[in-house]
Protein backbone atom coordinates (compact mmCIF):
# COMPACT_ATOMS: atom_id res chain seq x y z
CA UNK A 1 0.00 0.00 0.00
CA UNK A 2 1.31 3.40 -0.65
CA UNK A 3 2.08 5.20 2.28
CA UNK A 4 1.75 8.99 1.64
CA UNK A 5 3.42 9.70 5.56
CA UNK A 6 7.04 8.65 3.88
CA UNK A 7 6.21 10.58 0.63
CA UNK A 8 5.81 13.21 3.13
CA UNK A 9 8.85 12.76 5.01
CA UNK A 10 10.72 12.19 1.63
CA UNK A 11 9.48 16.01 0.54
CA UNK A 12 10.21 17.67 3.38
CA UNK A 13 13.89 15.92 4.13
CA UNK A 14 14.61 17.09 0.53
CA UNK A 15 13.40 20.53 1.10
CA UNK A 16 10.69 20.47 -1.21
CA UNK A 17 7.45 21.92 -0.70
CA UNK A 18 3.78 20.25 -2.43
CA UNK A 19 3.32 23.30 -4.71
CA UNK A 20 7.20 22.06 -5.84
CA UNK A 21 6.40 18.88 -6.63
CA UNK A 22 2.67 19.49 -8.17
CA UNK A 23 4.17 21.74 -10.94
CA UNK A 24 7.37 19.18 -11.73
CA UNK A 25 4.37 16.66 -11.80
CA UNK A 26 1.88 18.29 -14.04
CA UNK A 27 -0.89 17.87 -11.52
CA UNK A 28 -3.28 19.68 -9.08
CA UNK A 29 -1.61 20.86 -5.57
CA UNK A 30 -5.01 18.94 -4.19
CA UNK A 31 -4.38 15.84 -6.02
CA UNK A 32 -0.64 16.02 -4.55
CA UNK A 33 -2.22 16.90 -1.02
CA UNK A 34 -4.83 14.17 -1.07
CA UNK A 35 -1.99 11.52 -1.90
CA UNK A 36 0.14 12.94 1.32
CA UNK A 37 -2.89 12.57 3.26
CA UNK A 38 -4.15 9.20 1.96
CA UNK A 39 -7.22 9.74 0.39
CA UNK A 40 -5.64 8.90 -2.85
CA UNK A 41 -2.76 7.42 -4.61
CA UNK A 42 -0.26 8.01 -7.32
CA UNK A 43 -0.69 5.99 -10.57
CA UNK A 44 1.95 4.01 -11.95
CA UNK A 45 3.70 6.83 -14.13
CA UNK A 46 3.71 9.52 -10.87
CA UNK A 47 5.01 6.41 -8.76
CA UNK A 48 7.48 6.34 -11.33
CA UNK A 49 8.39 10.17 -11.69
CA UNK A 50 8.26 10.68 -7.51
CA UNK A 51 11.22 7.60 -7.98
CA UNK A 52 13.14 9.62 -10.30
CA UNK A 53 12.76 13.13 -8.56
CA UNK A 54 13.74 11.55 -4.67
CA UNK A 55 16.56 8.79 -6.41
CA UNK A 56 14.81 6.16 -4.99
CA UNK A 57 13.58 2.60 -6.05
CA UNK A 58 9.35 2.35 -6.50
CA UNK A 59 8.79 0.29 -3.45
CA UNK A 60 10.41 3.10 -1.07
CA UNK A 61 7.05 4.63 -0.87
CA UNK A 62 5.25 1.25 0.06
CA UNK A 63 4.62 1.03 3.59
CA UNK A 64 5.27 -2.68 3.52
CA UNK A 65 8.92 -1.44 2.59
CA UNK A 66 9.80 -1.19 5.92
CA UNK A 67 8.66 -4.90 6.87
CA UNK A 68 11.11 -6.58 4.32
CA UNK A 69 13.68 -4.26 5.25
CA UNK A 70 13.83 -5.41 8.80
CA UNK A 71 12.93 -8.83 7.57
CA UNK A 72 16.34 -8.51 5.22
CA UNK A 73 18.31 -7.51 8.52
CA UNK A 74 17.65 -10.60 10.90
CA UNK A 75 19.81 -13.50 10.74
CA UNK A 76 18.42 -16.68 9.08
CA UNK A 77 17.19 -18.15 12.00
CA UNK A 78 15.14 -15.07 13.23
CA UNK A 79 13.75 -14.71 9.33
CA UNK A 80 12.43 -18.69 10.06
CA UNK A 81 10.60 -17.36 13.35
CA UNK A 82 8.86 -14.13 11.98
CA UNK A 83 7.53 -16.42 9.11
CA UNK A 84 6.19 -19.21 11.03
CA UNK A 85 4.36 -16.34 13.48
CA UNK A 86 3.27 -14.27 10.67
CA UNK A 87 1.95 -17.59 9.21
CA UNK A 88 0.30 -18.53 12.42
CA UNK A 89 -1.15 -14.69 12.62
CA UNK A 90 -2.84 -15.90 9.29
CA UNK A 91 -4.31 -18.91 10.28
CA UNK A 92 -5.50 -17.14 13.17
CA UNK A 93 -7.44 -14.67 10.23
CA UNK A 94 -9.43 -17.90 9.14
CA UNK A 95 -12.61 -16.59 10.19
CA UNK A 96 -12.74 -13.13 7.86
CA UNK A 97 -15.75 -10.81 8.26
CA UNK A 98 -17.10 -9.41 4.45
CA UNK A 99 -16.00 -6.58 3.32
CA UNK A 100 -18.30 -3.90 2.48
CA UNK A 101 -19.60 -2.96 -1.02
CA UNK A 102 -17.47 0.29 -1.99
CA UNK A 103 -18.36 2.45 -4.86
CA UNK A 104 -16.16 4.45 -6.91
CA UNK A 105 -16.11 8.36 -7.54
CA UNK A 106 -14.24 10.12 -9.97
CA UNK A 107 -13.83 13.56 -8.24
CA UNK A 108 -13.28 16.44 -10.59
CA UNK A 109 -10.78 19.66 -8.61
CA UNK A 110 -12.51 20.94 -6.10
CA UNK A 111 -14.80 23.55 -6.22
CA UNK A 112 -14.25 26.66 -3.82
CA UNK A 113 -16.09 26.68 -0.32
CA UNK A 114 -13.98 30.14 0.05
CA UNK A 115 -12.65 32.36 -2.57
CA UNK A 116 -12.89 30.56 -5.35
CA UNK A 117 -11.06 27.99 -7.78
CA UNK A 118 -10.85 27.45 -11.48
CA UNK A 119 -13.41 25.04 -12.84
CA UNK A 120 -12.25 21.90 -13.51
CA UNK A 121 -12.34 21.71 -17.65
CA UNK A 122 -8.78 19.95 -18.32
CA UNK A 123 -10.58 16.89 -17.46
CA UNK A 124 -8.14 15.50 -13.95
CA UNK A 125 -9.63 13.56 -11.49
CA UNK A 126 -9.43 11.67 -8.50
CA UNK A 127 -10.79 8.02 -7.57
CA UNK A 128 -12.21 7.73 -4.64
CA UNK A 129 -14.94 5.35 -2.93
CA UNK A 130 -17.48 5.78 -0.85
CA UNK A 131 -20.04 2.42 0.96
CA UNK A 132 -23.38 4.07 -0.77
CA UNK A 133 -23.96 4.34 -4.44
CA UNK A 134 -25.60 7.86 -4.51
CA UNK A 135 -27.34 9.19 -7.71
CA UNK A 136 -25.12 12.61 -9.55
CA UNK A 137 -24.03 13.97 -12.31
CA UNK A 138 -20.37 14.61 -11.38
CA UNK A 139 -18.22 14.86 -8.04
CA UNK A 140 -15.41 17.24 -6.85
CA UNK A 141 -13.57 18.42 -3.53
CA UNK A 142 -14.36 20.55 -0.96
CA UNK A 143 -11.74 23.29 -0.15
CA UNK A 144 -12.14 25.89 2.53
CA UNK A 145 -14.64 26.31 5.72
CA UNK A 146 -16.82 28.99 4.29
CA UNK A 147 -19.62 26.26 3.92
CA UNK A 148 -19.27 24.77 7.76
CA UNK A 149 -20.55 22.93 9.45
CA UNK A 150 -22.35 21.05 6.37
CA UNK A 151 -19.68 20.86 4.22
CA UNK A 152 -16.23 20.27 5.17
CA UNK A 153 -12.43 21.00 4.12
CA UNK A 154 -11.58 17.60 2.18
CA UNK A 155 -14.90 16.16 1.56
CA UNK A 156 -16.39 15.13 -1.60
CA UNK A 157 -19.90 17.26 -2.85
CA UNK A 158 -21.96 15.37 -5.49
CA UNK A 159 -24.09 17.65 -8.23
CA UNK A 160 -26.82 17.78 -10.20
CA UNK A 161 -26.90 19.19 -13.53
CA UNK A 162 -30.06 21.68 -13.16
CA UNK A 163 -31.07 24.92 -13.18
CA UNK A 164 -31.79 27.35 -10.89
CA UNK A 165 -34.55 25.40 -8.47
CA UNK A 166 -35.23 27.76 -5.56
CA UNK A 167 -34.17 29.98 -3.23
CA UNK A 168 -31.84 29.09 -0.69
CA UNK A 169 -30.49 25.39 -2.19
CA UNK A 170 -26.83 24.85 -2.06
CA UNK A 171 -25.37 25.28 -5.94
CA UNK A 172 -22.45 25.16 -7.69
CA UNK A 173 -21.96 28.43 -9.37
CA UNK A 174 -19.80 29.13 -12.03
CA UNK A 175 -19.23 32.84 -11.94
CA UNK A 176 -15.88 35.45 -13.44
CA UNK A 177 -14.17 32.20 -13.83
CA UNK A 178 -14.30 31.29 -11.06
CA UNK A 179 -16.33 28.07 -9.19
CA UNK A 180 -17.91 28.31 -5.56
CA UNK A 181 -20.25 26.37 -3.47
CA UNK A 182 -22.72 28.23 -1.64
CA UNK A 183 -26.68 28.96 -1.03
CA UNK A 184 -27.78 31.08 -4.06
CA UNK A 185 -30.67 33.51 -3.84
CA UNK A 186 -31.99 35.56 -7.25
CA UNK A 187 -32.37 39.19 -6.80
CA UNK A 188 -33.13 41.59 -9.56
CA UNK A 189 -29.91 42.38 -10.66
CA UNK A 190 -28.05 38.97 -10.14
CA UNK A 191 -27.27 36.01 -7.84
CA UNK A 192 -26.69 36.88 -4.68
CA UNK A 193 -24.11 33.85 -2.84
CA UNK A 194 -23.94 33.20 0.88
CA UNK A 195 -21.51 31.08 3.26
CA UNK A 196 -23.17 29.31 5.63
CA UNK A 197 -19.99 30.23 7.82
CA UNK A 198 -21.09 33.74 9.38
CA UNK A 199 -17.43 34.64 9.22
CA UNK A 200 -18.11 35.40 5.17
CA UNK A 201 -19.23 38.27 3.52
CA UNK A 202 -21.82 37.64 0.93
CA UNK A 203 -20.80 38.16 -2.95
CA UNK A 204 -22.86 39.01 -5.32
CA UNK A 205 -22.66 38.54 -9.41
CA UNK A 206 -24.28 40.82 -11.72
CA UNK A 207 -26.09 38.90 -13.77
CA UNK A 208 -24.23 41.22 -17.43
CA UNK A 209 -21.27 38.91 -15.84
CA UNK A 210 -22.79 36.15 -17.04
CA UNK A 211 -22.91 34.11 -13.82
CA UNK A 212 -23.99 30.21 -14.76
CA UNK A 213 -25.70 27.36 -11.98
CA UNK A 214 -23.61 24.34 -12.71
CA UNK A 215 -25.55 22.07 -10.41
CA UNK A 216 -27.60 21.63 -7.59
CA UNK A 217 -25.52 20.08 -4.42
CA UNK A 218 -27.42 16.91 -3.60
CA UNK A 219 -24.91 15.13 -1.52
CA UNK A 220 -21.49 14.82 0.57
CA UNK A 221 -19.16 12.70 2.06
CA UNK A 222 -15.96 11.80 3.47
CA UNK A 223 -14.18 9.44 1.38
CA UNK A 224 -13.11 6.18 2.82
CA UNK A 225 -9.95 4.71 2.95
CA UNK A 226 -8.79 1.53 0.76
Amino acid sequence: MFSGKKLKELRQEKGYSQADLAKRLQISRTSYFNWENGKTKPNQKNLEQLSQIFKVDETYFLSEYDIVNTYLKLTPDNQAKLENYAQDLLHKQEVVKPLPRLYAYKVFEKLSAGTGYSYFGDGNYDTVFYDEQLDHDFASWVFGDSMEPTYLNGEVVLIKQTGFDYDGAIYAVDWDGQTYIKKVYREEDGLRLVSLNKHYADKFAPYDENPRIIGKIVGNFKPLEV
